[in-house]
């Protein structure tokens, strides 16, 4: 068996560990290390100089999956079967992206519920944590390849503005691409570590990182002081980046070319080679006055004052996200030290004047702005390995900390290498009507099912009014404090009754127990996420059921005998699939069975509000 040399009180690995910085990017990712023999952080490139991986994969035929520049031609060709931009569906329900579904030219599943969102692709299902899982694993290939040594541990970064879900789902993708994630990093935090700010103890100094990327746009204000990055504030738009850019381009070109947006929108394959000619041309106006192309064998121009008047509100929205950054963090502009800016679509003129202007000072443009986070992704690693002996790395939980979910499951609150003192807290709810208490069972460990992980302490929460499952709102909060001793507490808010346990640190595990559970956990990987994707479809399916039945119960009158008996056929199906049904299978009876419900849950729901409204004047 082989052993991860692990430092048990800092959670830090060996020196002889090569442990590389990945930025897991919306529409590029790459890896970095520090390079052994200069000390200085090197994206890794292939032979043709190219460190970027397109965050694209594409699903073929024969079950075959590419990624990167591969995967991206199938994007005019075959766009159904090539996903894109999945960082944006990281931790979301589709509740969260429905009104940017438009978006993407793959199918986004419609389940109309709060449960995180999935992708179709054929007949089969595929969620966020498992299209990102590609990507990494692409990467650890790669890098694998140009350092002839296998990848296991790494950092990713990811958003400041992340929630806890959208992280620990990063977490599960590096697991399941075979990766050991040490530490997730906050992407504005690396882009100041690359250009070295924060690496001398005396140094105090608030920073601005400006980001604008292909889908994303964020601003975040960070204190740094004796190396601790602390963020004061973050603002942004999650639907604003160089994509946008590329649409607005697109629309012009459309009217230039004679097209409705409405037949650009419903023609992927339109949609898909206008979109490359757009990016063809934001690229060459960042180096040029004019841009000169041909279509259907006629010459266009655009002009670099055409797309500046194009993008102006844009770059003017991302501007107003830095005054309100400004005003959360309650500072004045003055108070700025020093601007990053990060993310390739900083590269176009127009953006670095326009923040130049804005906090009145020159920016920091001088690191490639694609390659700066993961740059700083190496920086962070190399601390983690111990390597940089000017960095005190404060004690972290050695093991991930979480509850026991429906189903058997381990949802993690604190994962493993969160600094401590941590505290995070989750809400949950009642799985039946009436329901008046809720055992909380406290885990330790890597694997997604709780059977394999270590049992810290279990109370149950009585007292619950009684009310219809999914109403009571139970909040569970973890608390490790600076002695590493965890207090679970759980509340449920609307009555206010509460309860909590302590659990004594370091959980009497040895060194060997937790080199073999962070061992075990990458081994199992790929077979946890499929058992946990069974359980939660099975989860999914069951609620379904439950919900379609009582509706059917309660609005008998309103269903034709038509309705009733293709309903009642899928329900059927379903319940046969819940027990010996794949994933996909349970997936495709789901959507199938909502699709028939659709029509007439939405037909009740307009005579409600007609009813509803009948005699008053709007």
């Amino acid at each position: 068996m082989a052993k991860i040399g692990i430092n048990i009180a800092t959670g830090s690995l060996q020196q002889q560990e090569m442990i590389v910085g990945i930025d897991l990017g919306t529409t590029n990712s790459l890896v970095a290390i520090i390079h052994p023999e200069s000390k200085k952080p090197v994206v890794l490139k292939e032979f043709d100089g190219n460190a970027l991986v397109p965050s694209v994969i594409h699903f073929g035929e024969a079950g075959t999956v590419t990624v990167g520049d591969e995967a991206r031609q199938y994007l005019i060709s075959e766009p159904h079967n090539t996903i894109f931009s999945a960082k944006r569906l990281m931790g979301k329900s589709y509740n969260d992206v429905r009104d940017h579904a438009s978006y993407f030219t793959y199918k986004v599943i419609d389940d109309n519920t709060e449960s995180l969102v999935k992708v179709q692709v054929g007949d089969r299902f595929y969620s966020p944590i498992e299209l990102s899982s590609l990507i990494l694993k692409e990467l650890k290939k790669r890098a694998e390849h140009i350092l002839k040594t296998q990848v296991t541990k790494a950092v990713i970064t990811v958003p400041a503005y992340f929630n806890d879900a959208q992280r620990q789902a990063t977490r599960d993708a590096g697991k399941l691409a075979g990766l050991d994630v040490l530490r997730i990093v906050n992407e504005p935090t690396a882009a100041s570590l690359a250009y070295g700010l924060g690496m001398s103890k005396e140094e105090t100094k608030t920073v601005a990182v400006y980001d604008l990327g292909g889908g994303t746009f964020d601003i975040s204000i960070l204190r740094i002081t004796n190396g601790i990055f602390e963020v004061l504030s973050t603002n942004g738009d999650t639907y604003l980046g160089g994509d946008d850019f590329d649409h607005l381009l697109i629309r012009h070109l459309a009217e230039k070319f004679g097209y409705t947006a409405s037949a650009i929108m419903s023609d992927k394959s339109l949609f898909s080679h206008l979109r490359q000619v757009a990016e063809k041309i934001k690229k060459e106006l960042s180096e040029k006055d004019e841009f000169t192309g041909i279509w259907m064998e006629k010459v266009f121009k655009v002009s670099r004052k055409t797309f500046e008047d194009l993008i102006q509100p844009l770059v003017d929205k991302t501007i107003q996200c830095c005054k309100n950054a400004l005003a959360d963090a309650q500072l004045d502009i003055s108070q700025i030290d020093e601007v990053i800016m990060v993310g390739g679509s900083t590269r176009t003129p127009f953006v670095k004047a326009s923040v130049s202007k804005f906090f009145n000072k020159p920016v920091h443009d001088a690191l490639n702005p694609d390659e700066v986070v993961a740059l700083g992704a190496a920086v962070q690693a190399d601390i983690l390995a111990g390597n940089n002996k000017d960095f005190l790395l404060l004690d972290i939980t050695p093991l991930s900390l979480g509850i026991e979910t429906m189903g058997g499951l381990m949802d993690v609150l604190i994962p493993r290498n969160s600094k401590i003192p941590a505290k995070a807290g989750r809400q949950y709810t009642t799985q039946k009507d009436g329901q008046s208490g809720m055992r909380i069972s406290v885990y330790q460990g890597e694997r997604d099912l709780v059977r394999d992980n270590r049992k810290l302490a279990g109370f149950t929460l009585s007292g619950i009014p009684a009310m219809p499952a999914g109403l009571p709102k139970v909040e569970i909060s973890f608390l490790v404090n600076a002695d590493g001793i965890l207090v679970v507490k759980a509340k449920e808010l609307r009555s206010g009754i509460e309860q909590s346990v302590e659990v004594k640190p370091q959980y009497g595990l040895t060194d060997e127990q937790v080199e073999k559970m962070l061992l075990d956990s990458i081994t199992h990987a790929k077979e946890d996420m499929h058992t946990r994707a069974l359980v939660e479809a099975q989860t999914e399916a069951k609620i379904l059921l439950d919900t379609t039945h009582q509706f059917i119960d309660k609005n008998r009158s309103f269903l034709s005998a038509g309705e009733r008996e293709q309903t009642l056929g899928a329900m059927n199906l379903l319940q046969k699939l819940v027990d010996t049904g794949s994933k996909d299978e349970i997936q495709t009876a789901i959507e199938q069975l909502n699709e028939i419900s659709r029509p007439y849950a939405e037909r009740l729901m307009d005579h409600a509000i007609s009813t509803a409204m009948k005699g008053k004047k709007v």
